[in-house]
């Protein structure tokens, strides 16, 4: 009886003992419940429209009047010079401006579609040797014809007008040996041959450094050929690019070169002029 009792508090001792085990157990087994993460929906950012890069310096516009539209703002035009020779580099030239030497100047070269344009301002010097020619002519009310008797037809035709107070005149030849009409012929010559130069020498410095040497020694023929209209006025241009580090040592050297030898020439100009008025 005493075993029976011993072995009933025993299992007794084991039931009570059953439910703190079990759950000290599951407490020790539990895992935690895997939160599902929270599905993140991106909001599309907006495409950005797509920006247009600038027009390189040398990229042809789709017509000469881009150009022309950034000329400066001159009077009614009085002076028109257009030269047409089929096969040059440049067969066509034109000239516009006005009484100041304010205008633009039209050109068509043989690798671009269109013609080009780009703003002039001839110097004061320019525009008084222009108009003593014209003085000298008495061009309106003239009726000669300049055409010279002999003429190479490789020379191209030029075509020269001007208008003044009301009135106006054409005259188209193609070589003159009169000597106020070929100084027109030749001036214009110049002035063209300044502005295209220009032209092209700031497209080299925005797009092509390299090409500057070449443009540069095409400068000094130029000048040394009296090609030029006013060599003084470019004397700011020369300086500025003898100073750009972006251009070829050689292209600066030439540019600083060329200025000196301008200097020069009009500082002994200036004094032989001085001499005689003494």
């Amino acid at each position: 009886m005493r075993i029976k009792i011993c072995i009933f508090l025993v299992l007794l001792c084991i039931v009570a003992a059953t439910p703190a085990f079990g759950q000290k157990r599951r407490s020790r087994t539990k895992r935690p419940v895997k939160k599902t993460p929270a599905t993140i929906v991106a909001t599309p950012k907006p495409t950005p429209e797509p920006v247009a890069e600038p027009p390189k310096l040398n990229s042809r516009p789709d017509s000469a009047s881009d150009k022309i539209s950034s000329a400066p703002k001159a009077a009614a035009v009085t002076h028109i010079y257009v030269f047409e020779r089929p096969g040059f580099t440049y067969p066509r030239v034109e000239i516009r401006h006005d009484d100041a030497g304010k205008g633009v100047i039209i050109f068509e070269k043989v690798d671009l579609d269109e013609p080009m344009g780009d703003p002039i301002e001839l110097s004061a010097a320019t525009v008084n040797t222009l108009n003593a020619a014209f003085t000298r002519l008495d061009f309106v009310n003239s009726t000669e014809d300049y055409e010279a008797k002999k003429v190479n037809v490789a020379t191209g035709t030029i075509s020269i007008t001007l208008k003044q107070n009301g009135r106006s005149r054409t005259a188209t030849f193609r070589w003159s040996d009169n000597p106020d009409a070929k100084l027109l012929m030749d001036e214009y010559r110049r002035i063209s041959n300044e502005a295209i130069w220009k032209f092209e020498m700031q497209v080299a410095r925005e797009n092509q450094p390299l090409e500057t040497p070449r443009l540069m020694a095409r400068f000094s023929s130029l000048y040394e050929s009296n090609e030029l209209p006013d060599p003084p006025h470019l004397l700011p241009l020369l300086k500025q690019l003898a100073n750009d580090e972006i251009l070829p040592l050689i292209a600066r050297n030439d540019a600083e070169r060329v200025a000196k030898a301008i200097e020069k020439a009009e500082a002994k100009r200036l004094k032989k002029e001085e001499k005689a008025k003494n």
